[in-house]
């Protein structure tokens, strides 16, 4: 079963947490088409931001979504995870080009300098007049030099954003999406995306400084392999380690899309009836295909005609949107 992990670091400011999607991000490639979904890298890329977002989420403990997104000017024009506080999360790409077997970040996403990482925080009771929180990076360094891994990025990211020191070790195949998050504490507050500023620590802990080194010596095969105990033993063994049990009825991390047919029937009412009117016309029905699940919704004739007719003036018996 997929699992979080979460912990401190017994008398230092620093905290970590280490998350296992097995059966829920296996559940994602099976929903679209398995090891066809995308390229190789690429659902290496998504399985990585899969893990990223839960172990972000984790750490902010914030009531709405967490939407992590890289775009750019590559083959792949976008990929998305999102993250409810919950821990469900559903992910997807669009890719628009051939991705060669052994591509990095920079050749899927930033090949003429475009891209860019976004963290966007959604809240799930908007208050009057209250937008998202959004923050965005360059997928590049301070000296310009292109990042070519995910958890590169994120650091980089919680550096110029954040001003909190960050490691991240993420690796995902077929099978497992994993990550290890290591932090060091903010001095004060809440310590979240949107909270106060740390720039006068960074890089001033010699504890967080210690455990960031080795938490670097992990290495993707062991991450993706090795059972959440053996793998903390391994890497923190000289260490006092507190680990937070998971509280009773605390969900682990899943898979779950909000897509509907009230929500498709809803974008198909936006189109407009002389547009969707056509579509049914040359093809028979509106078949609509969610972007992170895969599920699919058909809209016939009388669907449309349920649709777009008043609910007051519906003939008893006619179809409505179900």
């Amino acid at each position: 079963m997929s699992e979080l992990q979460r912990f401190l670091f017994d008398g230092v400011p620093v905290r970590g947490a280490l998350v296992r999607l097995t059966d829920a991000w296996r559940e994602v490639l099976a929903r679209r088409g398995g090891a066809n979904a995308y390229p190789a890298p690429v659902r290496s890329v998504l399985g990585e931001m899969a893990a990223a977002g839960v172990l972000m989420q984790s750490s902010l403990r914030f009531e709405g979504a967490l939407v992590l997104q890289v775009f750019g000017d590559g083959p792949v024009k976008l990929a998305v995870a999102e993250v409810q506080h919950d821990l469900a999360f559903r992910v997807t790409a669009n890719v628009a080009g051939d991705v060669a077997a052994d591509a990095q970040l920079e050749a899927m996403l930033n090949v003429h300098g475009g891209g860019r990482c976004a963290i966007t925080l959604d809240p799930q009771r908007r208050q009057p007049g209250q937008q998202p929180y959004q923050g965005v990076v360059p997928l590049h360094g301070d000296r310009r030099e292109p990042l070519q891994q995910l958890s590169q990025v994120l650091e980089h990211y919680m550096l110029q954003s954040e001003q909190l020191d960050t490691k991240l070790v993420l690796a995902a195949d077929d099978r497992i999406a994993a990550g290890l998050l290591i932090q060091r504490m903010p001095a004060s507050g809440a310590g979240n995306l949107s909270g106060p500023r740390n720039e006068d620590r960074i890089g001033q802990d010699e504890d967080y400084r210690r455990i960031a080194m080795l938490a670097a010596t992990l290495t993707s095969d062991e991450l993706l392999t090795l059972p959440a105990d053996a793998l903390l033993r391994r890497l923190f063994w000289e260490e006092s380690l507190r680990r937070f049990e998971p509280r009773a009825g605390e969900p682990a991390p899943h898979f779950a899309c909000s897509c509907s047919r009230e929500r498709v029937g809803r974008m198909l009412l936006g189109l407009g009836a002389r547009e969707v009117g056509e579509i049914v016309a040359e093809q028979g029905q509106v078949e609509i295909g969610c972007e992170f699940c895969g599920l699919k919704y058909h809209f016939d004739r009388v669907d449309v005609g349920g649709l777009f007719t008043p609910a007051g003036a519906q003939l008893p018996g006619s179809a409505a949107v179900h």
